[in-house]
Formats: structure tokens, C-alpha cells, sequence
């Protein structure tokens, strides 16, 4: 009786463990593929704040989001 219990137990927590590393990579390599974020709309950001962008900002913007998805 025990042991079915406790077999019970370790394969949830098994696949809940399997299923967060899944769903993490999944959302990793979407978000690689479809950035939420282009040069166009931090160029707008920009404007909208009144700072002129020039392309080495807007370059350093890209950059540190992208590190941020690695």
C-alpha cells in the first residue's frame, strides 16, 4: 500500500519537474524566433520619451534584451 503511494508521488513530482523544463525550453526557443520586441519599436520608445535615436543605442537596447533571454 505504501509503495504505491510513494511510487504515486515521485512520478507526479517527476513530471511536473520534466513538464517545467519542457515548457521552458519550448518558451526559451519561441522567444528566440519571435522576439516580443524589434528595432522599430524601441526606435518609436525612444521618440515618444524625446531622446533621438541613434542606431548605437538602439543596437545597446537590442543587446542587453537579447542577454537577457539567454
Amino acid at each position: 500500500m505504501w509503495e504505491m503511494i510513494l511510487v504515486g508521488i515521485v512520478a507526479l513530482a517527476a513530471g511536473v519537474a520534466l513538464g517545467f523544463f519542457i515548457a521552458r525550453k519550448t518558451m526559451m526557443n519561441y522567444l528566440k524566433k519571435n522576439p516580443p520586441i524589434n528595432e522599430q519599436m524601441i526606435r518609436m520608445m525612444m521618440m515618444q520619451m524625446g531622446i533621438t535615436p541613434s542606431q548605437k543605442k538602439i543596437n545597446q537596447m537590442m543587446k542587453a534584451m537579447n542577454n537577457q533571454l539567454k
